[in-house]
C-alpha cells in the first residue's frame, strides 16, 4: 500500500505540472505558432503517456542505477580535486554542476544517434512528424535512462553533489528541473528567434532542426547551452526553419509498440549513418512571418 500510495503522489505531481505546462505553452503555440497544429494532434494521446510513464520511471528507478555507478566513477577521481570542488559555494557548484550535466547530456545524445544499439531506442523520440512542447515528453524509458544516467553521474562522482549534505540535494533538482523545462520549451511549436542569445541559450530554432526530416540530424545535442555544440563542432542554426519532421523508419504508432519495437526489430542505422553532409540544407524554407533573425 506504501508503494501505491507513493506512485499516486508522482502522478499527483505530474497531473499538476502538466496544468500548469500546459497554462504556459498552449496559449503561447497558438498565438505565435510556427506550423498550424492542434491541441489534440496525431499522436497526442501517445506523448501524454509517455508524459506521466516516465514521470515513475525517473521518480521511482532512477535513483539506485546512478548511486551504484557514481560511486563507482567517484573512487576514480583524485582526492584533491574532489576537496577542492567539494570546498566551493553551493552557488559555484551549482553553475557547475548546470555546465557538466549539460555536457554530460550531450555526450549521451550524441552518442545516442551514433551508436545503432542507442538509436534503435532514441528513434522513438525522433519519431513525430508534428513538433509542440509535448514531444519533448516522447522518450522511450531505456532512453530517459541511459541520459539521466550519463548526466548526473559526473555530478556526483567529481563532488559537485554530496548526497550526505542537506543543501546539496538542490543541485541535482536544479539540473533536472532546468533542462526539463527547457525540453519543453526547445520543443514547442513557436515561430520565436532570439538573435543574439542564440548564441547562449538553446530555442526552437536551434532544437528544431535537430528534428528535421531529411536533415543530417547529426547536430544541436545540447538541451539548453549551444556553444557546447560549438565546441565539438556540431552546431546549427541557419535562420530558415525545417519543412517536416520525423525518422526514414517505420515506427509503431501506439505506446505499446514504441516501448516493444526496439527490444523485437533489428536496430536500424542510426542517426549519423544515415546523415548527409554536416554543411548540407536538405529541407528548408524561409522564416515564418514575424521571425527575428
Amino acid at each position: 500500500m506504501g508503494h501505491l500510495h507513493a506512485y499516486g503522489l508522482v502522478l499527483l505531481r505530474s497531473a499538476i505540472w502538466l496544468v500548469i505546462l500546459a497554462i504556459i505553452f498552449v496559449p503561447v503555440e497558438h498565438l505565435f505558432p510556427l506550423h498550424r497544429v492542434r491541441v489534440f494532434r496525431k499522436e497526442f494521446a501517445v506523448d501524454l503517456g509517455y508524459y506521466f510513464l516516465n514521470g515513475l520511471v525517473l521518480a521511482v528507478v532512477l535513483g539506485p542505477p546512478v548511486a551504484v555507478i557514481a560511486l563507482a566513477a567517484h573512487s576514480l577521481i583524485p582526492g584533491g580535486v574532489v576537496s577542492a570542488i567539494a570546498g566551493q559555494p553551493v552557488w559555484a557548484r551549482a553553475i557547475a554542476a548546470l555546465v557538466v550535466g549539460e555536457i554530460g547530456y550531450y555526450w549521451a545524445h550524441r552518442l545516442s544517434h551514433e551508436v545503432p544499439f542507442l538509436w534503435r531506442f532514441h528513434a522513438v523520440h525522433h519519431s513525430p512528424e508534428e513538433i509542440d512542447f509535448l514531444v519533448s515528453t516522447r522518450a522511450h524509458p531505456f532512453d530517459l535512462m541511459w541520459s539521466r544516467i550519463v548526466m548526473l553521474t559526473p555530478l556526483f562522482a567529481l563532488g559537485l553533489v554530496n548526497p550526505m549534505r542537506v543543501t546539496d540535494g538542490a543541485i541535482p533538482a536544479i539540473v533536472l528541473i532546468t533542462g526539463s523545462l527547457w525540453g519543453y520549451f526547445i520543443h514547442a511549436n513557436v515561430r520565436w528567434r532570439l538573435g543574439p542569445l542564440e548564441w547562449l541559450v538553446a530555442t526552437p530554432g536551434f532544437h528544431h532542426w535537430h528534428h528535421a526530416m531529411g536533415m543530417q540530424r547529426n547536430c544541436n545535442y545540447s538541451t539548453m547551452l549551444p556553444w557546447v555544440d560549438r565546441v565539438f563542432g556540431t552546431h546549427h542554426l541557419p535562420k530558415t526553419w525545417p519543412d517536416g519532421y520525423g525518422i526514414p523508419e517505420p515506427m509503431a504508432p501506439s505506446l505499446l509498440g514504441q516501448l516493444a519495437q526496439p527490444f523485437r526489430e533489428p536496430a536500424p542505422a542510426s542517426a549519423a549513418e544515415t546523415a548527409a553532409p554536416a554543411p548540407t540544407l536538405v529541407l528548408a524554407r524561409t522564416a515564418a512571418p514575424g521571425d527575428g533573425t
